[in-house]
Order: C-alpha cells, then structure tokens, then sequence
C-alpha cells in the first residue's frame, strides 16, 4: 500500500481521536514508531492491521469507521487539497459523478505509483449511479461512501446511498440523486485563491 494512503489513515486517527489514540495503534498494530511515510510503500497487511486495531480500539464496525474516514479525507480542514483536488471533477455532482471514470488516471499523473481502487461507474436512468469499488482493502466501498457523502454536501445536493458488498471482494457503492440543487454548496472557485 502507497505511503499516502497510510498517511492518510494516520491522520484521520490524529485528527479525529488523538495522539494517545494513535501510540496506542502504533503500539499495538506493530507499526513504525515515526509513523507513516508518504513516499513509502508498506505491505497491505499492515494498513490492514492499522484499521483492525483502530476499530477494536474504537469499538467501532468496520464499515462506519471506514466511513467516517472517507468523509474525513473531503470534509476535514486538513484535508483542503484533497477537495479542491476532487471539485476539479465537475462544476455538479452529477458532473462530478461521471468523472469518477478518470480518477484512477488522475491519481496517477500526480503519483505515478499510486495504488487506487478499481471503479466501474454505471449511470442507470437520469439520478441513479452505481459504483463498483475493488481493492486491496476490505470494505473499500465504505471509504468511498463517506467520501461521496461529503462530496454531495459539498455540491449541496441531497442523495440518498447504499454499499452492497459483493461476492467478488468488491462493493457497490449505490447513489440516488433526490435533489442537485437543494442547499447551497460550499464556494470553490477553478482560479488562483486571493491573497
């Protein structure tokens, strides 16, 4: 697993639970004592571990925790670049939907090495999306769920979302648009931030 990804788990367990939260994990879970890398690449079964503890730790399913961290990486202060990044995909959510397909493609530009999730994006009539989401983590549907969440109210659409898990490993992300236009969006704007 990409450093960045791992990071990204250490962060969310920093800025969402704390310090003692994480010694605690990195203890536990046998990880380095300085962390994560971002540049590094780490075993999958270690990123594995990290959740398992953590969610032990919590007492927390695994699902809503992987939730709540995908709704960190888009919702979080600390987590700006990641949104403005992912808004660049659409001036709507359902813009933002379709251009799910190119993520991975994305992604990779930016960091060629970058493991990303395997998406299969489906429009089914005018409001309806599906996503099948496959990788090396188990429930990564869940991630994604949280994470298009915060993308929606971001948008200030009202959705409505599901995770199936299928037989394969992978999970379907189901999403249903009731309104793109129901609240007011956060600001975002493609140019330069003034100064």
């Amino acid at each position: 697993m990409h450093g960045l990804v791992n990071r990204a788990l250490q962060g969310f367990l920093v800025d969402t639970y704390g310090s003692d939260l994480w010694r605690d994990v990195v203890a536990d879970a046998n990880l380095p004592a300085e962390g994560f890398e971002s540049m590094m690449h780490y075993d999958d079964a270690l990123t594995d571990a990290t959740i398992t503890v953590a969610v032990t730790a919590l007492k927390k399913d695994r699902q809503t925790f992987l939730e709540d961290l995908g709704t960190y990486l888009l919702a979080h202060k600390n987590q700006e670049g990641l949104r403005r990044l992912m808004r660049f995909g659409g001036e709507t959510f359902f813009e933002f939907l379709i251009s799910l397909d190119d993520l991975s493609g994305r992604a990779q530009l930016a960091v060629p090495d970058l493991d990303m999730p395997a998406l299969e994006i489906r429009q089914k009539g005018l409001s309806r999306f599906e996503i099948r989401v496959k990788w090396s983590i188990k429930g990564a549907g869940f991630v994604f769920l949280g994470a298009l969440r915060a993308m929606a109210d971001d948008y200030g659409t009202l959705a409505i979302f599901d995770v199936e898990a299928g037989d394969d490993g992978s999970d379907l992300v189901v999403i249903e648009l009731l309104d793109t236009a129901f609240a007011e969006g956060k600001s975002f704007s493609l140019g330069a931030q003034p100064i």
